[in-house]
C-alpha cells in the first residue's frame, strides 16, 4: 500500500509499505476519504512522522474472524486503541481509557496505524457503520470534524434557547458552529484569520468578532451584560481560555476541546466560587450518541461541504500540508487512490 509520512521540516512524501493484516477482531479498512488534522503542526516543525492521521472512512477490506463488521461494511473510523473492556470502554467513554493497547506489541510491527494510508488496521467495535445515504467524505466528519464540539455540547446541554461563544474557528470551531447551530442556538464567534471568520459567518454564526478589538466588552453588549450561557475553546491559546471563563455568565458553562501545552490562569473565588461556572474538558463524544452524530450529518449536507473546503489526492499531499500551514482551510481531505 501507499502512506504519507512527513520526512522532515516542510517536507511529505508518499512511500510504499507493507499491507496491514487483520487479526483477532482488529480488520482491515480500505480508506475512502482520510482528513487531516494538527499533522501539519509537525510538517511545519519538522517532526518526521510514519503513523499520520487519526480519523477516516472507509470499507471493510479484510477480517480475520467473524465480529461486528463484515467485508463490504462501509464505515467510519473512530481515534485511538483502547482496550475495549475497561469500564470506561463499556460504558461507550473509550477515548479516555487507562489501559490502551500497544499497537507494536498486538501487530508484531505491522503496519495500519496511519489514517493516510490506503489501508488501516482497526479494533471493530470501533468502526460504526456509515448510512447508506451518507458519503465517505460526509462519514468522515464523525470524528474531529464534528465530534469534539457534538460532545462537549452534548454535556452542556446547548439547545435553542442558548447563547454560545466559539473560540478558535479551525476546522474543529467550524464543525462546532455547524453543530450549534443545528441545536438551534445562537452563535457568537471569535477568530483573527480573515478566511476562517467569513467561513463561519457561511455556516451561520451570527456575529464573529476579532479578538483583538474588544471582543469581551462586545460578547457583553450583545448579551445585554449578562455573558453567554455556553462557551467552547477550540482554539487552545490562554487568552482565548480567559476570554471563555471571562464572557460566560453567572452559572454558565465552559468546555475547552482545544489542546494546549500552557498554563491558564485560573481564580478559584472570582472564576467558579461566586459566578458558580462549570469548566469542563472534553475530548470527543461517548460512543453511544453514535446516532446524534449521523443525524448532524445527515442534515447538515450543505454546511459540511463548506466544512470541506479542500480535497486533493493523496499523492498531493505536501500540497495540502502546505495549504493547512496558510490557515486558509477548514477540514482538509485526502483521497488515498488518487
Amino acid at each position: 500500500m501507499k502512506k504519507v509520512v512527513i520526512e522532515g521540516e516542510r517536507k511529505a512524501i508518499v512511500i510504499d509499505a507493507p499491507d496491514p493484516v487483520p487479526r483477532q477482531d482488529w480488520v482491515v479498512v480500505e480508506v475512502k476519504a482520510a482528513p487531516m488534522c494538527t499533522e501539519y503542526k509537525g510538517f511545519v516543525s519538522g517532526n518526521a512522522n510514519t503513523s499520520l492521521g487519526h480519523e477516516a472512512s472507509g470499507v471493510v477490506a479484510a477480517v480475520a474472524q467473524p465480529g461486528r463488521v463484515q467485508v463490504g461494511d462501509r464505515v467510519a473510523v473512530m481515534p485511538q486503541y483502547p482496550c475495549g473492556s475497561c469500564q470506561l470502554c463499556v460504558s461507550g467513554e473509550y477515548i479516555h481509557c487507562e489501559s490502551v493497547v500497544d499497537f507494536a506489541d498486538f501487530t508484531q510491527g505491522g503496519e495500519g496505524r496511519a489514517t493516510m494510508a490506503q489501508y488501516l488496521l482497526k479494533p471493530d467495535w470501533l468502526l460504526p457503520r456509515i448510512p447508506q445515504d451518507v458519503s465517505f467524505e460526509h462519514g468522515a466528519m464523525a470524528c474531529c470534524g464534528l465530534g469534539p464540539s457534538f460532545g462537549a455540547f452534548e454535556r452542556m446541554g446547548v439547545d435553542a434557547f442558548k447563547t454560545v461563544l466559539i473560540t478558535g474557528l479551525g476546522p474543529v470551531g467550524l464543525g462546532a458552529v455547524i453543530n450549534a447551530r443545528y441545536r438551534g442556538a445562537r452563535v457568537l464567534a471569535v477568530d483573527s484569520h480573515p478566511w476562517r471568520a467569513a467561513r463561519a459567518a457561511e455556516l451561520g454564526a451570527h456575529e464573529v468578532l476579532d479578538p483583538e478589538a474588544g471582543a469581551l466588552d462586545r460578547l457583553r453588549e450583545l448579551t445585554e451584560g449578562r455573558g453567554v450561557d455556553c462557551a467552547l475553546d477550540c482554539s487552545g491559546a490562554v487568552a482565548a481560555h480567559r476570554l471563555c471563563i471571562d464572557a460566560t455568565r453567572r452559572r454558565g458553562k465552559v468546555a475547552f476541546v482545544g489542546e494546549c501545552g500552557d498554563d491558564t490562569p485560573l481564580r478559584v473565588s472570582p472564576d467558579m466560587i461566586r459566578k458558580g461556572l462549570t469548566l469542563m474538558g472534553s475530548w470527543h463524544y461517548n460512543l453511544g450518541l453514535m446516532q446524534g452524530i449521523w443525524q448532524v450529518v445527515r442534515n447538515s449536507g450543505d454546511a459540511l461541504d463548506r466544512l470541506i473546503s479542500h480535497t486533493y489526492p493523496m499523492t498531493r499531499a505536501q500540497e495540502a500540508f502546505e495549504l493547512q500551514a496558510t490557515g486558509a482551510c477548514a477540514k482538509v481531505v485526502l483521497d488515498p487512490w488518487s
